[in-house]
């Protein structure tokens, strides 16, 4: 029922109930405390009354001629206000008594006689009706082995419960007034603190009405409402960026699938328009093959990435020499590179071993040999060096191409992003290519630097941990 309501109700209903707990407890402790010590004092006094008392009737003698004024002379001590005093003989008769007991006759219990008989004395309680009760304290005298007399002292308990009733009084009047103080100062906190988490839901209903660009206002302090809020702003700046790349995304995928179906829908109305010879035919239907496999090889290079964006795509982890390997690649690459006059030649190479699955790195490492061969000119170069780190191996893959301008390096990586230039000197690229090898080394805990100048060419630099020594 409680979560039905709003958190600053919520908030404000555990601090006053909190409170109204500890201002229990601690009211109950403070009474039982002072309680105690009131009527610890009462006996306390009790107790010095009664030897002054059982000292004048020890000197004095008891007896039925001996009043208590003779023994008031001899001990004004006895003589006080706020107590009684009564002798009883041993068989449990008054024999002397205060004047403050002229209108009751407090009787010996059977209990204090029975503990006088023993010689031990006895602390009792007495009430009488429409008055405080009275605490009494029973100590025996005794001559040897034999019970002589038994002497009373007692007192009224109203100031113990006259400030008993008072303390009560207090506590019902303060501890009210005290709930109600906390609970509007809770109110008021609880408004205070959740302000900023109002401005925050504003916001994020702004936001959510479709306003990405939209920011949160940060509090200057590092609080929680502060974390919550940077959070929120990185997130919102992520689901911006994400959107923005889903969009570019999309435009850029169907332009990569439109230009092929244009291309086929073009030329096969063209040779469907009147009767043609079995050789335009032909031609036409092996450009058609040339376009459809571009975009298989578009939409296998799609479902990768989707999968990979799943987390579906399972690499082993293996050690791999990776020296070996860009041998290998050097010597493919070399024939790749001579139909369009490009070398592909080895330089540094230093044994390197890494960790991870050899088909895909041999896949990231053909991406950009490919690519580097791709744009570069003809007659041009293209050279692997391999260097080994502290910590990393170093693949270098250098082509003297058209290059990449400044502007457009940080998003190379995006998939389907082609520069202008890429689109004029190669029309069969997808734009894919670079994307999969970026998540190929960043899957191998690796990455991919680019240095570039237009019109000398590019270097990717592919930096990847070295294998853990055994």
């Amino acid at each position: 029922m409680l979560f039905h309501f709003s958190i600053r109700v919520r908030l404000t209903l555990w601090y006053g109930s909190a409170l109204l707990l500890i201002l229990i407890a601690v009211a109950l402790a403070l009474y039982t405390v002072l309680a105690r010590d009131l009527r610890s004092q009462v006996d306390q006094s009790l107790e010095e009354a009664a030897v002054a008392a059982v000292r004048a009737v020890e000197q004095q003698g008891a007896g039925p001629f001996i009043s208590f004024e003779a023994l008031a002379v001899e001990f004004p001590e006895l003589a006080v206000l706020d107590k009684f005093f009564q002798i009883f003989s041993p068989a449990g008769k008054i024999t002397i008594q205060s004047p403050h007991l002229k209108q009751h006759d407090i009787p010996l219990s059977p209990t204090a006689l029975e503990a006088a008989l023993l010689g031990r004395s006895t602390f009792e309680s007495a009430k009488f009706r429409g008055e405080p009760p009275l605490r009494l304290l029973s100590v025996p005298i005794r001559r040897g082995a034999l019970l002589v007399n038994v002497v009373q002292v007692g007192t009224s308990l109203h100031p113990v419960e006259h400030t008993l009733h008072r303390l009560l009084g207090v506590f019902l009047i303060a501890t009210p007034v005290a709930l109600l103080v906390a609970l509007a100062g809770g109110w008021f906190l609880a408004g205070r603190a959740l302000k900023p988490v109002e401005a925050i839901t504003l916001a994020a209903q702004r936001i959510a009405a479709g306003d990405l660009t939209q920011r949160l206002t940060a509090p200057p302090s590092s609080d929680e409402i502060g974390r919550l809020a940077a959070t929120f702003n990185t997130m919102i700046a992520r689901l911006d960026a994400s959107f923005r790349q889903v969009h570019r995304f999309t435009g850029d995928a169907s332009h990569e699938l439109r230009t092929p179906l244009t291309v086929m829908k073009g030329e096969t109305e063209l040779a469907l328009r009147r009767p043609r010879p079995a050789e335009d035919y032909k031609s036409v239907l092996e450009s058609n093959l040339e376009e459809i496999e571009r975009m298989s090889r578009i939409v296998d290079e799609l479902l990768f990435l989707a999968r990979t964006d799943l987390g579906e795509v399972r690499m082993e982890s293996k050690p791999v020499r990776l020296d070996a390997l860009v041998q290998d690649i050097q010597r493919q690459a070399a024939v790749l590179g001579q139909d369009q006059q490009v070398q592909v030649v080895s330089g540094t190479s230093e044994p390197v071993t890494v960790q991870g699955d050899e088909l895909r790195l041999r896949e990231l490492i053909l991406n950009l040999v490919d690519n580097a061969i791709k744009y570069s000119h003809r007659g041009g170069t293209v050279s692997l060096a391999l260097t080994r780190g502290r910590d990393a191996a170093r693949l270098s893959i250098a082509d003297s191409g058209i290059g990449i301008p400044p502007e457009d390096q940080a998003r190379i990586f995006d998939r389907f992003y082609r520069t202008d230039a890429a689109r004029a000197h190669d029309k069969k690229g997808t734009g894919l290519g670079l994307s999969i090898c970026k998540w190929i080394a960043e899957a191998h805990q690796g990455r991919i630097e680019v240095q570039s100048t237009i019109g000398q060419g590019s270097q990717f630099t592919v930096v990847l941990p070295l294998a853990p020594s055994r």
